[in-house]
């Protein structure tokens, strides 16, 4: 495959081109599976290439080609040196391409393993057809991105969180996401019912203006904290609060 930008050689599909620095891969398709993970380079809408095997594709298909990593899953203590290897191959596969997303779907162990190697930000896509899912998602979407730190959308009238520490990494876990513009915590109710669970969190139904709620509970204590979103509608914001909980589960905050 040649660089979209500049026509020189690249070693596989969609790797980021050195020669002009220009990336070739907007997005990654991961889908992971304990033994064996796929990887689909999607280019920008209209962006085409060709497959690492197959004959080229047309020009107007945003697949740029895919990648397959294996390992041979370990028991016992072996597993913990083996996963974090298997999580680095991908890892490196995907830095290479430097794409601007990466959406996941398959197995959570394999999953937050490569989240913990890679700093890209991470959508979970559940469906029998991920890259078709992903295609279609990306097609439909037109949301602003936010680029401001995630302590910088923090805001409001209240600052104290429940959980303290924990409470406030569940609040940047979710001020982290590309189309959270605003993270606003609410008073805390101390009348809820008790539990021993920790501190758990959990992202409720998107409103009409596309804007959700976050829910932290630690023992009998609640927070609702208001979520401002790039969203424009109620669908749009399911999306969004459809991915904030994955990733408040793949944090353990659920």
């Amino acid at each position: 495959m040649e660089c979209r930008h500049c026509a020189s050689p690249l070693e596989k599909p969609g790797d980021f081109c050195l020669v002009c620095r220009e990336a070739n891969t907007e997005a990654i398709v991961l889908e992971a599976a304990r033994e064996r993970a796929t990887l689909t380079m999607l280019a920008a809408d209209g962006d085409g290439g060709d497959g690492d095997d197959g004959p080229a594709r047309r020009d107007d298909d945003p697949i740029l080609g895919e990648t397959t990593i294996t390992t041979m899953p370990e028991d016992g203590e072996n597993e913990v040196v083996e996963l974090r290897n298997f999580a680095g191959l991908i890892g490196d596969e995907i830095r290479r391409k430097r794409p601007e997303e990466v959406y996941a779907g398959g197995d959570r162990a394999v999953i937050q393993a490569v989240r913990e190697d890679i700093h890209h930000q991470f959508y979970r896509v559940e469906d029998e057809d991920p890259v078709e899912a992903v295609l279609e998602r990306r097609s439909n979407r037109a949301l602003d991105v936010v680029q401001t730190p995630p302590a910088e959308k923090i805001g409001g009238s209240h600052s104290t969180l429940i959980g303290g520490r924990t409470g406030m990494r569940a609040i940047r876990t979710v001020a982290g996401h590309p189309h959270v513009k605003k993270v606003i915590p609410g008073p805390i109710d101390a009348g809820g019912k008790g539990s021993q669970s920790g501190l758990r969190a959990k992202v409720t139904r998107a409103d009409d203006g596309g804007n959700v709620r976050m829910l932290l509970r630690d023992g009998s204590s609640v927070q609702e904290n208001r979520v401002v979103t790039t969203a424009r509608d109620r669908e749009m914001g399911e999306r969004i609060r459809e991915d904030l909980n994955e990733v408040l589960t793949d944090a353990e905050f659920q």
